[in-house]
């Protein structure tokens, strides 16, 4: 916004949702009594116009608020969120702030209007796939916000914290051609996703650099899940042409690898070397253990909490921060002589 350019006001969002100021109001401080579709006009008028809260009242606002912070998430189940929330609590101890920890459930919208009608000094929202408008939403009710591992590019005034995901595809990529593999694949996650992307994109990259193998057909997206990366891992190694090493995107469904393995009788390391993505407990678990990218989970956390506890007052273009991976080489992965 130039000097020319008036400030949006409640009064101009009421007047182009078409409802009024006291509505307005409501939907910012997370009241309940709106309707779903009156929120969601509301939510996008704010995005489209670019709505603040007046410094002044935001300024008073943060400082009505209690020493706390939210931690949203998009599930609780799994080491990863574990590992997530160890990190940001242990940020909140140190800043002695309390942690709300709430779950982002799909498209619903519960936890935005839970965190704008409480007091909090803002939040991180972890692997949640906020919207642009419930950003916006979030802003314009001077409530910060840091995204862990964020699924989409963010807009510029949020900023995140992650992994090198990129790097660390790259890792696993030139650890398989020093082994001598040329003939690669990648069972990856979502197709939409940021870090998935990263990841593959990171690997590719050292691949075509080496003269590797790499066709369109042998990236395959299983979303995450074991039982798609089994139902992959069976495709691939049952091919014409079937990758002597595989780089599951993470260590569950790596799981899904060994287990397309197993049933087919392809040994691994003999026949086929697999690394996986997070290094999860259940990598030593397995057998042979399993080769992986370690990434700082707990650290992301923290740092996602500290950079939420620096923005008050911060101008400009949003901080980005990525932590460094780490590959643990273990006994999946073996030398390759054609």
């Amino acid at each position: 916004m130039n000097g020319n350019q008036r400030r949006p006001t409640l009064r101009d969002v009421a007047a182009r949702v078409g409802t009024t100021i006291p509505t307005v109001s409501k939907v910012l401080s997370g009241r309940s009594d709106v309707s779903d579709d009156t929120r969601s006009a509301v939510l996008a008028v704010i995005a489209e116009l670019g709505y603040r809260l007046p410094a002044g009242r935001a300024a008073t606002t943060r400082g009505s608020r209690m020493p706390s912070a939210d931690l949203v998430i998009s599930g609780i189940e799994g080491t990863w969120a574990n590992r997530a929330l160890i990190g940001v609590e242990r940020a909140a101890v140190d800043a002695q702030i309390d942690l709300i920890v709430s779950v982002a459930r799909g498209p619903d919208d519960s936890w935005l209007t839970r965190l704008l009608s409480r007091p909090s000094h803002g939040a991180v929202l972890a692997l949640v796939n906020a919207s642009n408008d419930q950003l916006a939403a979030l802003s314009a009710a001077a409530i910060p916000v840091v995204l862990l591992d964020p699924v989409t590019q963010p807009p510029d005034f949020v900023p995140s914290v992650g992994a090198a995901n990129w790097d660390a595809g790259r890792a696993v990529a030139e650890h398989l051609i020093g082994l001598g593999h040329h003939e690669l694949a990648i069972v990856a996650g979502r197709r939409d996703q940021l870090y998935s992307q990263a990841r593959i994109d990171g690997f590719r990259s050292a691949a075509e650099s080496a003269g590797a193998t790499l066709p369109p057909e042998r990236i395959i997206h299983a979303n995450w899940s074991r039982a798609a990366a089994r139902d992959a891992g069976i495709a691939l190694l049952t091919s014409a042409h079937p990758p002597s090493a595989i780089f599951a995107c993470s260590d569950t469904m790596a799981l899904g690898i060994y287990e397309a393995a197993r049933e087919i009788g392809t040994t691994i390391p003999g026949a086929l070397s697999v690394v996986g993505f997070d290094d999860l407990p259940e990598g030593e678990w397995m057998t042979p253990q399993l080769t992986t990218v370690r990434q700082p989970i707990a650290d992301m956390g923290a740092a996602a909490l500290r950079m939420l506890l620096r923005m008050p007052g911060r101008t400009g273009i949003a901080e980005r921060e990525q932590l460094s991976t780490t590959l643990v080489i273990r006994e999946s992965t073996g030398s390759w002589v054609e």
